[in-house]
């Protein structure tokens, strides 16, 4: 009950975090409001499992009907919120400076990217042969050209940055978007990272890396998953809080050294993951930041890591490479070590208790590629009875499992959202998400371990940043890759087929 109660809390705080996040900006409804009603489907699980225990699920209906009723009800106080269009608050904003030009605003001043004179200097950046721009739409923060495509997408990207920068420098990204009717068009909006560059110290732009900052988490997160492999190990330790017992217990060395296959088994996954999406934005010439480690005393002893990029991606091809570099780096290194735990794991018989989240007592037949590889590595002592009870480097591979299935659900800002939008393009993205989040919520209804999992994508942002070059599709390598990518989502989370069992006599 009290790992509900932290993974409830944890859930929380990440709903309240993407919530102000996405739509803090966009609607006077409070966030808090928002959050309390995307809430209301996990509260009603966590009551009835306090209520009735583990034992006896929640009726379908009950998580449907909240489910619908919670959607319905946070896109009501969403729009009862939402703010005035920006056009209209310009044409406001200008009615009442003419009334009253002595009031200071107290919003953020409107910039106006580019002057009327500078328009024929835009307008020639378009060459009628390459893009004909039919109308041009002035916003306070971007210039919206449309027109009609005459070339290929690449090529006219290419040509008119070329000439916008010939034209005005960096004082503009310009960014090749699809529109819902199909036809592409260009936005220029006011380079701000260029600008902060000159006005910083060469110096200060050195310290994007920050390795002082990185080493420190990742000693931190090696110290919490040493604690958490240790009880994975079966070691007892006292409280956080007990410190001078558990000063004790930590200097045996002996005792140490048993949380660390499980500390760095996890660690290496989670590093390599996302050393794959840093050096290939490195590739890119793309500044991002050093993978940086979340270290918690309890739980997995970790949250995972992350980095940060702090520049636009050019186009579809690099968002893909991406992306997909990391799932596919820390699959890469999850085989070899989850088959190595597995082959070390102990077999147990397969009882009530035996659970996908049960390390003590799992059913590999919970997962197909679970399955494969464990049929791989024990052989003829697994058979259709047995559960196994992990070694901790197992249980470590088996996380990077649910990593790379978690990050490849293609689901909004997710890498594999990140992957389809490459893919398909923004439009085609969002239907996949959302058709991937019901799915998912149907799977949860039969696997309840799904619950949480579908509850947190069903409220997670569906539309994901755009590329600069948002257009240019992908080529056939790459699509084929991405396919893939989601057919290794699909062999993890869905269970073994009952045909294949009989045929690995499992």
């Amino acid at each position: 009950m009290g790992f509900w109660f932290l993974f409830l809390l944890l859930l929380g705080l990440a709903t309240y975090l993407m919530v102000q996040q996405s739509v803090a900006n966009i609607t006077r409804t409070p966030v808090w409001l928002l959050w309390l009603v995307l809430m209301i489907p996990a509260l009603l699980l966590s009551g009835w499992t306090l209520m009735y225990g583990t034992k006896l699920p929640p009726p379908p209906g009950l998580i449907v009907s909240s489910l619908f009723v919670c959607t319905l009800l946070y896109w009501i106080l969403f729009q009862w919120g939402r703010r005035v269009p920006t056009d209209t608050q310009t044409q406001a904003q200008a009615q009442a400076s003419e009334s009253q030009p002595t009031i200071q605003p107290t919003a953020e001043p409107i910039v106006r990217p580019i002057e009327p004179t500078e328009e024929t200097q835009l307008r020639n950046c378009f060459p009628w042969s390459v893009y004909y721009v039919q109308n041009i739409e002035y916003r306070p923060q971007s210039v919206i050209c449309r027109g009609q495509l005459r070339t290929k997408a690449s090529n006219a990207y290419q040509q008119i940055k070329t000439n916008i920068e010939a034209q005005f420098g960096d004082r503009f990204l310009l960014i090749f978007q699809e529109g819902l009717n199909g036809k592409p068009f260009f936005v220029l909006v006011p380079n701000t990272q260029a600008a902060k560059e000159k006005n910083t110290p060469r110096r200060d732009q050195e310290r994007l890396t920050r390795p002082g900052l990185a080493l420190l988490l990742l000693v931190a997160t090696l110290i919490t998953t040493t604690l958490v492999g240790m009880e994975i190990a079966g070691v007892s330790l006292p409280p956080l809080w007990e410190i001078s017992s558990l000063f004790k217990v930590l200097s045996n060395p002996d005792v140490l050294f048993k949380g660390l296959p499980y500390a760095l088994g996890l660690m290496t996954i989670l590093g390599i993951h996302e050393l794959g999406h840093y050096l290939t934005a490195k590739s890119y010439k793309i500044r991002s930041t050093l993978p940086y480690f979340i270290p918690v005393p309890f739980f997995l002893g970790t949250f995972g890591a992350f980095i940060q990029m702090r520049s636009p991606i050019p186009n579809r091809k690099a968002l893909f490479d991406i992306s997909i570099a990391g799932p596919i780096a820390g699959f890469v290194a999850t085989l070899p070590l989850l088959i190595w735990g597995l082959a070390h794991s102990d077999i147990v018989s397969l009882t009530e208790k035996t659970r996908l989240l049960n390390p003590d007592a799992l059913n590999p037949k919970y997962s197909i590629l679970l399955a494969l590889l464990s049929k791989l590595a024990l052989g003829s002592q697994l058979t259709a009875k047995s559960a196994l009870d992990l070694h901790p480097v197992a249980v470590a591979g088996f996380l990077g499992l649910i990593v790379t299935a978690l990050n490849l659900m293609p689901v909004g800002q997710l890498d594999g959202g990140h992957i389809v939008h490459a893919m398909f393009g923004q439009r085609t993205a969002i239907v996949i998400g959302q058709v991937a989040r019901i799915l998912l919520l149907l799977l949860s209804l039969v696997r309840e371990e799904f619950l949480m999992w579908a509850i947190i994508l069903l409220f997670m942002p569906l539309i994901d940043e755009p590329a600069l070059n948002d257009v240019t599709e992908l080529d056939n390598k790459r699509d084929i890759g991405g396919l893939l990518a989601m057919a290794l989502l699909i062999v993890i989370i869905l269970p073994l087929p009952q045909a294949l069992a009989n045929f690995l006599q499992i």
